[in-house]
């Protein structure tokens, strides 16, 4: 279960992709050269550290045993050497005990984490949209008095969204807070599915529920958000009592199985309001969307990984003859065309995920420097990154097991334990339909498609450069223009259609996604051959760079195409699903 993180790749991506000019990156006065070091620091650690664990995890799972949460037992000793090194503290703010590096840096750390393993790269990740969430809607006190410790990783942070009877419908959330004399408020209710909602490696757990105070309005418009500690916290830091807040069960997953999702029962738990009543599935969404956008760069993570060991055992595995008859002994199986087709696509899958979740980074530091383009842009392709990252996963870790044959169906090559982990990708921090619904609702609709003509056209300014190239970028340049006239057809179809037919509409919204999510890793792959094409003018990396330009083309040609398939999907088989939708 070995993995060594693709530093030279990420770090191609970070200085090409992750500003709008393509000409810098690191932002915010960091240098390159500290990210690097950072990333290979990083990199070390889960190489040795965490991704031992992934098999234990896997096989022992968290349990739940005499009312304690129980994970495997070497999870304890390295998050007590994550915490130590600092990794926690990579992307938060300096003034809270933070390393400030850039969210593209941040994307690469939680890559590398989780490719490691998902079941130990999800607490720090929960940690980190908790994190946002306080910096972003917490009062000053609330900062001073939670932050740096959640920023040292000394605690852990959750999200409590969800219940029984509400699963994404967070309007018929019933969790009550009832407010007492002294400012706090009374919790109480039951959550499910939270991620390290309950365990032993924190000191402290640091949970933001959703709930509703007395005579709010119904539905979503009448939450609050609350920070509802697992041990009280005293005005100088110091741990108080437990709080009425109890794990009550953990769920058995199909995967990311030492993950331990809790059941939690809040008993008139103390509470403590985060800015104003009533406001806190806005306050969520911040928690949400970096959640969502983690999730993305989790699905290249298991992509990567699953990547690195398929190439590994192609290497190694002898079976069969060449077909170019180059000889008439069996050959190892990298040798034979359709082995190389599926590393070839995994690879391709894999990187042009990472460059479109490096990318997208780079906008979301934008619009925290406050530019209202670059939130617009932002907003519009994190739900790509999301979900079409974490579907790709599930087809990257499916060709993995392909390509071990057989022995991918047997657990022990650990191979179908990254198909297993990738599934709940596309669930969880809302499914895949969600993000399409709000991709076409809230990123189309609402501005008239304006956005979204707006990153059509970027993506044209990147054909027009790269016909100025070679043949293998004159080559990428006509599959971009063909994908960019489906995105823009389908565009304009939805833009008809929603307001007289919006069940026709929002039946295209998924293949839409995955329209947009592909054409936007073919358009940062087709920046990367501009930026690969430079540096080999330059003579610099050679092997690397002619490496970058063929996955492009590759991606180009086998996998940008299946634009078109969507496309008819959208504007011709609404149809056929309205008609075929009657008779389910």
């Amino acid at each position: 279960m070995t993995y060594q993180a693709p530093i030279r790749d990420i770090m191609f991506d970070i200085e090409h992709l992750a500003a709008t000019t393509g000409t810098g990156a690191a932002g915010g006065g960091i240098e390159l050269d500290d990210v690097e070091a950072a990333l290979e620091a990083l990199g070390r650690f889960c190489s040795d550290v965490v991704a031992p664990l992934s098999r234990i995890g896997d096989e022992a799972g968290a349990r739940f045993e005499g009312g304690e949460t129980v994970l495997p037992e070497p999870y304890a000793q390295a998050y007590a050497q994550f915490a130590e090194m600092g990794w926690q503290s990579l992307p938060h703010p300096e003034e809270f005990g933070g390393m400030g590096l850039p969210r593209a840096a941040a994307a690469a750390a939680t890559e590398i984490l989780n490719a490691s393993d998902l079941s130990f790269g999800l607490c720090p990740l929960l940690t980190d949209g908790a994190v946002e969430a306080l910096l972003l809607t917490g009062s000053d006190a609330q900062k001073q008095k939670y932050l740096d410790r959640m920023i040292s990783g000394q605690w852990s942070g959750t999200m409590n969204l969800t219940e029984p009877q509400a699963g994404s419908d967070l309007g018929r959330v019933r969790c009550k807070a009832e407010p007492a004399a002294d400012g706090t408020y009374a919790v109480s209710g039951t959550k499910i599915f939270i991620t390290y909602g309950e365990h032993g490696l924190t000191e402290n757990i640091i949970h933001l529920v959703l709930a509703r105070t007395p005579n709010a309005t119904a539905g979503p418009k009448g939450l609050s958000l609350f920070i509802v500690p697992k041990f009280l916290v005293g005005e100088d830091g110091a741990l108080g009592r437990r709080n009425a807040v109890t794990c009550v069960s953990l769920e058995h997953k199909l995967g990311v199985r030492a993950s331990p999702t809790a059941v939690l029962e809040y008993d008139g738990a103390t509470g403590f309001l985060v800015g104003e009543e009533n406001r806190g599935l806005e306050y969520m969404f911040v928690m949400m969307r970096a959640a969502r956008f983690a999730v993305g760069v989790q699905g290249v993570a298991v992509s990567e990984r699953a990547c690195q060991h398929a190439l590994q055992y192609a290497q190694e595995r002898v079976q069969s003859r060449p077909v170019d008859g180059t000889t008439k002994d069996a050959a190892p199986i990298i040798r034979h065309p359709d082995v190389q087709r599926m590393l070839l696509r995994m690879r391709a899958l894999t990187e042009g995920g990472r460059a479109l979740a490096i990318a997208t980074a780079g906008w979301l530091d934008l619009a925290k420097q406050g530019s209202s383009e670059a939130e617009d842009m932002a907003e519009f392709l994190v739900p790509l990154v999301k979900a079409f990252c974490t579907e790709r996963s599930l087809e990257v870790t499916s060709l993995g097991v392909q390509v071990h044959g057989g022995m991918g169906f047997i657990e022990e090559t650990g191979v179908a334990q990254f198909y297993r982990d990738a599934r709940i990708l596309p669930i969880y921090e809302g499914t895949t339909a969600i993000q399409a619904n709000d991709l076409l609702g809230r990123k189309v609709l609402r501005d008239g498609g304006a956005t979204a003509l707006r990153f059509a056209g970027m993506v044209q300014e990147t054909e027009q450069a790269l016909r100025g190239g070679n043949a293998q970028a004159q080559a990428v340049a006509r599959r971009l223009a063909e994908a960019r006239q489906k995105f823009e057809a389908s565009l304009e179809w939805l833009l008809e259609t929603a307001g007289k037919d919006p069940n026709a509409a929002y039946g295209g919204s998924v293949p839409f996604l995955m329209l947009t999510g592909n054409l936007a890793a073919a358009w940062q792959l087709g920046r990367s051959v501009l930026a690969a094409s430079a540096k080999l003018e330059q003579g610099e990396d050679t092997a690397f760079m002619i490496r970058k330009i063929s996955t492009a083309v590759f991606y180009a040609q086998h996998i940008l195409v299946e634009c078109g398939a969507d496309c008819v999907r959208i504007t011709e088989g609404s149809a056929s699903l309205n008609d075929a939708a009657l008779h389910l």
